[in-house]
């Protein structure tokens, strides 16, 4: 099993795929071509099966890390007793001429550069590709300047200038590099079909590497104009929604990963390298404040295309999709992975893609409610599409779920469901023109509210002394603070201030962080306990900012980045008792609700300082507020 801390890694992207390098320099995950590809390394998930490929010092050294800026191009230096290193490392890609294009084609290669600084130190290389989650173990062969791996469908060659013995599979040697001395390496990786991989010279290398840190640093110029609280941050945040894009469709995966767990040991273990609906709406208002206007573009459209399959009152839209807008995503176990620190299964495919969510039209109507702007002249069909979604919504709203929270226990009347199909109505009614059929209007509007009186009626619980989980329950549920942030009720309505003080007394630990609700009350039909969730501590902070307490609000926010890791990463969830990150890798929702809190806090700020701008009503960031009169827009999906 592995046990190399969460935090220890950091994410490689060419908008594809991913790898995960951690700390010692060492490749532990990484995925060819496709984020939910089978990993070509997954020593992430088993020390011994997963594959690796490490390029580290001898000896003892200590180890800094950055990414280079405005890049997802990582920078390891280690300094030993006799010199220092540089290791830079990227997934390989670039820029069309205007830097919109970043990830649309890419040549599927790992690149890694190591440069002798100062002194001389001696390093070590080792190499273990195992393709198919690592039940491939593949025949590695010398050939001049490299290595190639064959083995299943994959054809692996690694560009190396220091030789490897290759024994058992692994390929291990050893190189003295000086002050000024660079070694370039390389993974390169084709199918069988196609060209074999090539042996990369150094002034390809040189060049490439060139080329993919001046595309991050284009796109991130282009794109990201956010100046207020906790900037460098915020455009972090940007930067990893814009890693965890599949540029091909504009997919964007909830993680990098599979299968780290929520809880130390437990079977709260998923796959996350899909996209789902859920996130669309969340996803649309992080980009828009990290002012990422192509991508929320192409997120959108990509989940109209991939959801519009004869979604109707009789029949429910899925809640995700593979990034190639896959439908079928069935589930299975890789008993053969012992799992990091020994949570099992290790899991692949993801079960909830057929469950029963009836939020997901409301998340989806609600990221269209963003783009007004830009979906001036919809098709026919996504116009029917979107109508198709508002009337599901009307009829879907009575029936129990699975809830946001995917539960796996019984299905219940999730009070955040009935929210989120208000959501859907409210928006469409907005939306009715642009749809291109009003005649629905009035019939939308009285389920609207015939769903809003539900909610305040039998979701408030006078015991618990807030909106609760789910109707007839005074069980407690941190999505209740979406209850101000979708607009169902303003934030200093009394029902909502009191659940809100509610959830940050009784769902909140010791380190200000908050839990989803309490595991043991059941619902959620698993064994075990699971950590605190920050995207639910962010929800926290941005409830409490569009209260107007903003102090509270900053030390909740405060809180949640104080796990963000060296390289301004993190997780899914934070372990109550040790604080380590849990759960898969970087975590697309954590980013999200990172950006967006931040986004309140200064919307809040501003409005009590009388200086925040709007058009109509919508809140405008600073970036966009020059160009609400006819400048030049910048970033604006949403």
């Amino acid at each position: 099993m592995s046990t190399t801390p969460i935090a220890d890694h950091a994410l490689l992207s060419d908008c594809h795929s991913s790898a995960l390098v951690s700390r010692d320099g060492s490749v532990e995950w990484l995925t060819f071509p496709r984020f939910d590809s089978p990993s070509v390394m997954a020593r992430l998930l088993d020390d011994d099966r997963g594959g690796h490929w490490a390029i580290t010092p001898v000896g003892a050294y200590e180890t800094t890390r950055r990414y280079l800026d405005a890049t997802m191009v990582l920078e390891t230096t280690f300094t030993t007793d006799s010199g220092t290193v540089v290791l830079t490392d990227a997934l390989a890609m670039g820029p069309d001429e205007q830097g919109h294009s970043l990830g649309r084609s890419v040549p599927h290669l790992l690149v890694r550069d190591l440069t002798c600084t100062a002194g001389a130190v001696e390093v070590q290389v080792s190499y273990a590709p195992r393709p198919e989650y690592g039940l491939v173990v593949p025949l590695l062969s010398e050939v001049p300047g490299g290595v190639t791996a064959r083995g299943g469908a994959e054809w692996l060659v690694l560009t190396t200038p220091v030789r490897l013995d290759l024994a058992a599979s692994v390929g291990t040697g050893r190189a003295r590099v000086e002050a000024g001395q660079t070694l370039r390496f390389a993974l390169h990786r084709t199918t069988l079909e196609q060209t074999p991989a090539h042996v990369w010279s150094d002034d390809d290398l040189r060049e490439t590497l060139d080329r993919t840190i001046a595309g991050w640093r284009s796109w991130s110029q282009l794109h990201q104009a956010y100046d207020g609280p906790w900037k460098e941050l915020v455009h972090a945040s940007g930067r990893v929604l814009k890693a965890l894009t599949f540029a091909p469709s504009g997919a964007v995966v909830a993680a990098a990963t599979t299968s780290l767990p929520e809880g130390v040991g437990g079977e709260r273990n998923w796959d996350y390298r899909y996209s789902w609906v859920r996130d669309a709406s969340f996803t649309m208002e992080a980009l828009w404040v990290a002012a990422c206007p192509d991508e929320a573009d192409d997120f959108f459209a990509f989940m109209c295309t991939a959801a519009a399959s004869g979604v109707g009152a009789d029949q429910a839209l899925q809640i995700m999709f593979g990034v190639g807008g896959e439908h079928d995503l069935s589930e299975r176990t890789l008993d053969h992975l012992a799992g990091w620190r020994d949570s099992r299964p290790v899991r692949v495919g993801n079960g909830a893609w057929n469950q029963q969510q009836v939020d997901v039209y409301g998340e989806l109507l609600g990221a269209a409610s963003r783009l007004t702007d830009q979906l001036r002249h919809l098709d026919a069909d996504t116009r029917a599409f979107l109508g198709a979604l508002a009337d599901a919504a009307a009829v879907r709203w009575r029936e129990p779920d699975q809830g946001i929270w995917e539960v796996r226990g019984d299905p219940q009347h999730f009070l955040y469901s009935k929210v989120m199909c208000w959501v859907a109505l409210d928006r469409a009614i907005a939306m009715a023109g642009l749809i291109g059929d009003e005649s629905r209007v009035e019939s939308w509007r009285r389920t609207r509210d015939e769903i809003a009186e539900t909610v305040l009626r039998d979701g408030w619980s006078d015991t618990a002394g807030a909106f609760t989980q789910y109707i007839g329950t005074d069980a407690l549920d941190a999505s209740n603070l979406m209850l101000p942030i979708v607009g169902f009720l303003p934030a200093r309505d009394p029902r909502v201030l009191a659940t809100i003080e509610a959830i940050d007394e009784r769902l909140t630990d010791h380190r200000g962080l908050v839990y989803r609700y309490r595991t043991e009350d059941g619902v959620d039909g698993l064994a075990g306990e699971e950590g605190t969730f920050l995207l639910c501590t962010f929800w926290l902070a941005q409830a409490l900012a569009m209260a107007d307490r903003v102090d509270r609000a900053r030390e909740v926010f405060e809180s949640a980045v104080r796990y963000v890791n060296d390289v301004g990463l993190l997780a899914e969830e934070i372990d109550p008792a040790t604080g380590e990150l849990l759960g898969n890798f970087p975590q697309a929702f954590s980013h999200i609700g990172l950006v967006n809190a931040a986004w309140a806090i200064h919307e809040a700020e501003d409005r009590l300082l009388g200086t925040q701008d709007h058009v109509g009503d919508t809140p405008v960031p600073p970036q966009r507020a020059a160009a609400k009169d006819g400048g030049t827009r910048v970033g604006g999906r949403h």
